[in-house]
């Protein structure tokens, strides 16, 4: 007969595997059972909040994740960053971003942090004169959307400079940004990670800095509408948010649209594919870094969604985000079921 140590251990295994294959119900099963051996247990705690996030239940995710978050000794930023994240889903700005910024403190993480440079961390103070060096940090949709933030404080006249990836520099200063490459000498008085802008300058706001702020001028292809389906193969969602090229090929072809991928394009940075995307009339992406492009353009852009592992931002079942006014949210009504949001944005595009 297994000890209890032994047999909590298989529940969360039994949990974790479920999990993998979507099965929310066994993997809730199966963390409770672990749970009714070891109650309070921060790891099996935070488990069963992924489950009640992945069925869009946050009230219930985020009273497991505070469960669990009292009880965390090194796993606690990596609770309180999910943390963040359910919170944010629910529109509490403040409060979710504040959480949010402890990703960085997650070991498996690092390599995407900005650095502890040797200047002071800005706080949302008046800046007074001085150099604030934003390092752009995350992935490209990230880099992209915080980088609305910048925009406002150069629009108030403020000495700003973004360290970004190579690929986003032509993009961001053809469009006014002040930009280094990462490593680059800067001279300022002040850093912050482009992801605690939002903690920095969103407190007493219901929502996030107006759009537009970046604009292209038009390359006119000849098509009216650019589809992407297909994201970053490393993003650790990617074969839930990502299309199958069966239906990618129908998308495109029901749409009679082009593909924005850059290899069908030829684009060689985030400049390149704006140029494209601003002589279009609509872009159709999965959720992935040309979905904010477009967004930050203000050019409408409709974007599909997984029903599992679906990020934050999109909140929970609305068809707008506060973060895009021109986009349109077309939901899966269960993981893996494409056909339906594939029928409906078509159909919607013929009107």
């Amino acid at each position: 007969m297994l000890s209890p140590a032994s047999q909590a251990s298989e529940f969360i295994r039994e949990g974790r595997a479920a999990f993998d294959v979507v099965d929310l119900d066994g993997a809730e099963a199966a963390f409770r059972g672990a749970l009714s051996l070891y109650p309070g247990h921060a790891m099996t705690l935070y488990a069963l909040g992924l489950v009640y996030r992945e069925r869009r239940d946050f009230a219930a995710a985020e009273k497991a994740l505070r469960e669990a978050l009292g009880q965390a000794g090194e796993q606690a930023p990596m609770i309180r960053a999910i943390l963040g994240q359910i919170i944010l889903a629910q529109g509490r700005w403040v409060e979710g971003f504040g959480l949010l910024d402890a990703w960085r403190q997650v070991a498996g993480h690092k390599a995407s942090a900005a650095p502890e440079l040797a200047l002071p961390r800005w706080a949302g103070e008046p800046l007074n004169g001085r150099c604030l060096l934003i390092w752009c940090e995350e992935g490209l949709g990230d880099q992209i959307m915080y980088a609305r933030f910048a925009r406002e404080l150069l629009e108030a006249r403020e000495n700003v400079v973004l360290a970004v990836r190579p690929e986003l520099q032509p993009l961001l200063a053809k469009t006014g940004f002040r930009t280094a490459a990462k490593g680059d000498v800067v001279q300022a008085e002040l850093y912050i990670p482009s992801s605690a802008l939002p903690a920095a300058m969103m407190a007493g706001r219901d929502a996030p800095p107006a759009l537009p702020y970046l604009s292209a001028e038009p390359k006119r292809t000849g098509a009216r509408i650019g589809v992407v389906t297909r994201g970053n193969p490393n993003h650790w969602n990617d074969r839930h948010r990502s299309l199958a090229e069966p239906e990618a090929a129908w998308l495109r072809d029901a749409l009679g649209a082009i593909d924005l991928a850059p290899e069908s394009t030829g684009a060689r940075n985030f400049l390149e594919t704006a140029e494209i995307i601003a002589g279009l009339d609509l872009v159709v992406s999965v959720d992935t870094s040309v979905a904010h492009l477009a967004g930050a353009m203000g050019k409408p852009v409709w974007v599909l969604l997984s029903a599992f592992g679906v990020d934050w931002r999109w909140q929970l079942a609305e068809a707008t985000t506060p973060w895009y006014p021109t986009m349109r949210l077309y939901r899966q009504a269960a993981p893996g079921c494409w056909r339906e949001v594939l029928e409906a944005v078509t159909a919607e595009a013929a009107r």
